[in-house]
């Protein structure tokens, strides 16, 4: 059997990114202000971006199977932080539902 490591990578970045999201915090800031928070997010946005410039500019195959592991792992976070919103807003209706 042959480990195809295109999968190990996006596996990787998938981990590495929910793990960041995870660590500070996907609904609520652990340990920090709100505004560290919203810093904390931008940065790590921020920080995505860069990767990405570099791993095209680079032609890097290894670092685009990463890539695709980290807008995974990203889209996963940002799909828990939506259905908390969701959940609240079945606590506390709003006039939009």
């Amino acid at each position: 059997m042959e480990i195809d490591f295109n999968l190990v990578y996006a596996l990787v970045g998938f981990l590495i990114m929910l793990g960041i999201l995870g660590g500070i915090g996907i609904n609520k800031p652990r340990g920090m202000s709100v505004k560290m928070w919203c810093v904390g997010y931008l940065a790590v946005a921020i920080g995505f971006d860069i990767v990405v410039v570099v791993g095209l500019v680079g032609q890097y195959v290894w670092l685009t199977n990463l890539l695709l592991g980290l807008s995974a792992g990203a889209a996963t976070g940002l799909a828990i932080h939506v259905m908390h919103h969701i959940n609240e807003e079945g606590e506390h209706p709003t006039m939009m539902g």
